[in-house]
C-alpha cells in the first residue's frame, strides 16, 4: 500500500513538474541574463554602460519575479527526488527481509562480525 501512495504522489508531482516546465526554463534564462548583467555592470567604468546594464538587469529581475510558478515546479522536482529515494530504500528493505537461507546467513554473519 505504501508503494501505491508513493506512486500516486510521484505521478502528481510529475504532472505538476511538466505543467511548470515553461516557467522553469524562463526562470533559468532570466537568472542567467541577470547574472551576466550584474557581472558586466560591476566590470564597466562607463556611466552609459552602467545605466544600460542596470536596465537590462532590472528587466531580467522583473522576468525572474514573474516566473514565480517555477518555484512550485522545483518543489515538485524535489518531491520526485524524495519519492525516488524512498522507493529505493523500500526495495532494499524488501531484499533484506527475504526468506532465502543464503541471504539470511550473510546478514547474520555480518551482524556477528560487528
Amino acid at each position: 500500500m505504501k508503494k501505491f501512495g508513493l506512486l500516486l504522489a510521484g505521478g502528481i508531482a510529475a504532472i505538476v513538474l511538466l505543467a511548470n516546465l515553461g516557467p522553469i526554463v524562463g526562470l533559468a534564462l532570466s537568472l542567467v541574463i541577470m547574472y551576466y548583467s550584474v557581472k558586466a555592470f560591476l566590470k564597466t567604468d562607463s556611466t552609459f554602460k552602467k545605466v544600460l546594464w542596470a536596465l537590462i538587469g532590472l528587466a531580467a529581475f522583473s522576468a525572474t519575479v514573474s516566473n514565480f510558478p517555477a518555484i512550485i515546479g522545483l518543489v515538485a522536482l524535489y518531491v520526485l527526488y524524495v519519492i525516488y529515494k524512498n522507493w529505493k530504500k523500500q526495495d532494499i528493505i524488501i531484499q533484506e527481509t527475504s526468506n532465502d537461507p543464503f541471504t539470511n546467513f550473510e546478514r547474520e554473519w555480518s551482524q556477528l562480525k560487528n
